[in-house]
């Protein structure tokens, strides 16, 4: 096998065999196949893509490039991914809302990729979390908590770990099929009985089409389905940021007031992240209004938020999470308001562009060694159909200093369109299965 060989075959818009994609994951995993060889090859895959068995067999060489988790417990294991948006932290609250319902989550996630925020750097703002854990101590925390998130360990989809990282920076974080193993392998790696993906389609996602998340959607769910691993998707809508906050600390600050039962802290997060658990529910064969009536106790009852602190505990972070939260995140130097330039409604938000304005306050990289500010970002954000008078808030922007907040500002007000007429659709815009 010759890694030259592969990205060439692929070049010329061929499809490499099962037998040399999977040698080229346990490249990536083992080190044979270069920095160079990689970006080269994600680069052609983006352009030219892969057929669908080729895109199975990437799936399954980069999941098997590492170990496959097999688990014996009193309840299913489960698990829910998201494509990836601006104001995304589903997955902080879905995991311990599981959790409290008697289910197993061992959520591998990963960190922000281009525009979008990545669950464990939202994990990483709480002092003393580490998300890298062994493979015992994925095993311990699942078993005793009922769920943590974490990172891939070395040997969970090392392939994966390798070519996630070297995508970031080398603009080829579009790809269907590079999107599709790279979710995959890390998701099938936890040995899961079931999975709920969310596609986002929009302003803010990776997919700025229906059709385009609709293909994704697709692609996914057939290849999880025929490794055997249960699964359906739903499209859902990013022309917004889902929660009202973008950042690290900020985010997990909603996910608390969330998890609180505080549901007008972020309606569209509430909605989405309860839909999720139900869904995941059902898949399982639970009666539909049984699943409401469980989520809504676990969110009510403070199961979620215990299941929370817990595993916060078990991370490193703070034993009281659930009573002191709001003394532990950090908070930025620099907090003001960004206004309106005129009066109007909300009529278009360039999800984008406010993902990137975070990267640049510190709070995203732009390459791999890159320094994660977790105190930057902006919170009370305006909705697409919302009304504004000519200086009244966009938002708040949360710096390190004064020069970068105005910077941000003006990228704010340059990525939010005022005028006249309501444009938000649905939340869940389709269900593919």
């Amino acid at each position: 096998m010759d890694a030259r060989a592969i990205i060439a075959a692929v070049r010329r818009k061929e499809t490499p065999t099962q037998e040399e994609l999977t040698w080229f994951a346990r490249g990536l995993a083992g080190g044979t196949v270069s920095d160079a060889q990689a970006g080269a090859f994600a680069m052609a895959v983006c352009l030219n893509g892969l057929s669908d068995a080729g895109r199975v067999a990437l799936t399954q060489g980069m999941r098997d490039s590492g170990d496959v988790l097999e688990w014996d417990l009193p309840g299913p294991v489960l698990d829910k991914h998201s494509t990836g948006g601006v104001g995304d932290c589903v997955s902080l609250i879905l995991a311990p809302v599981l959790a409290a319902c008697g289910v197993y989550v061992p959520m591998i996630s990963g960190r922000g990729l281009g525009h979008t925020g990545g669950t464990l750097d939202k994990l990483s703002a709480i002092p003393g979390v580490d998300i890298n854990v062994t493979e015992d101590e994925l095993r311990q925390i699942t078993r005793d908590v009922g769920c943590a998130i974490v990172s891939a360990t070395g040997q969970i989809a090392p392939a994966d770990r390798r070519l996630y990282a070297i995508r970031d920076v080398t603009s080829t974080v579009e790809s269907i099929d590079l999107i599709t193993a790279s979710i995959l392998s890390k998701k099938l790696s936890a040995g899961l009985e079931g999975l709920v993906l969310d596609v986002k389609c929009g302003s803010g996602a990776f997919m700025k089409t229906h059709d385009a998340a609709r293909d994704l959607a697709r692609a996914l769910v057939d290849a999880a389905n025929g490794a055997g691993c249960k699964t359906t998707a739903m499209i859902t809508d990013m022309n917004e940021p889902l929660a009202p906050a973008l950042g690290n600390a900020v985010e997990v600050a909603v996910c608390m007031e969330v998890l609180s039962g505080n549901k007008t802290a972020a309606p569209r997060l509430y909605d989405l992240s309860f839909a999720f658990c139900v869904q995941l529910l059902v898949m399982q064969g639970e009666n539909e209004d049984k699943a409401i009536g469980r989520v809504s106790h676990a969110l009510a009852s403070g199961a979620a938020m215990e299941r929370f602190a817990r595993m916060i505990a078990a991370l490193g972070g703070p034993p009281d999470m659930a009573q002191d939260w709001h003394t532990h995140l950090p908070k930025a130097p620099v907090v003001g308001a960004v206004v309106a330039p005129e009066a109007g409604q909300i009529t278009a938000i360039d999800g984008e562009a406010l993902g990137l304005t975070v990267v640049d306050l510190g709070g995203g990289r732009r390459v791999e060694t890159d320094r994660i500010d977790p105190t930057v970002g902006f919170t009370e954000m305006v909705g697409l159909g919302d009304h504004v008078t000519a200086g009244a808030p966009l938002c708040t922007v949360h710096a390190a200093d004064e020069d970068a907040a105005e910077a941000a500002a003006r990228a704010v007000q340059a990525a939010i369109t005022i005028g006249e007429g309501n444009t938000r659709g649905p939340l869940i815009i389709e269900r593919v299965s």
